[in-house]
């Protein structure tokens, strides 16, 4: 079973960068590059939302609004890696972030980044914006 843990979480100030990094592992019947993987967060009370996905080779990615032009997301299949690389944070991104990873046959990337489209969950890392 596919394993995935996020890292790179953490406080930071408004106007801040971080990087969040995801790694995988477990490979079974599919490699890495048999995924496609998105960034999605929540915060209490709400639902979880996307924020960025990527297709199996990165060529095709999906933005939320909010991410657009600000967060980039990437990844190294070579290294079991996805990234998203967060700028110009702002206090309403503070979330707990989430990676994800579905079979890349059963989705496509470019109609959206919608967490009901994912089934490998990793277990979180906090990011917190200060104003």
């Amino acid at each position: 079973q596919l394993q995935l843990v996020e890292s790179g979480g953490g406080l930071v100030k408004t106007g801040g960068s971080l990087r969040l990094s995801c790694t995988a592992s477990g490979f079974s019947e599919l490699a890495f590059d048999d995924y496609a993987m998105g960034w999605f967060r929540q915060v209490p009370g709400k639902e979880r939302e996307g924020v960025a996905c990527i297709n199996w080779k990165g060529g095709v990615q999906s933005y939320a609004d909010s991410a657009k032009g600000r967060f980039i997301i990437s990844r190294d299949n070579a290294k079991n890696f996805v990234y998203l690389q967060m700028n110009s944070l702002k206090p309403e991104d503070t979330a707990s972030y989430y990676c994800a990873a579905v079979d890349e046959d059963k989705i496509w990337v470019s109609a959206g980044c919608e967490a009901r489209d994912y089934n490998i969950w990793g277990q979180g890392t906090l990011v917190a914006v200060s104003s």
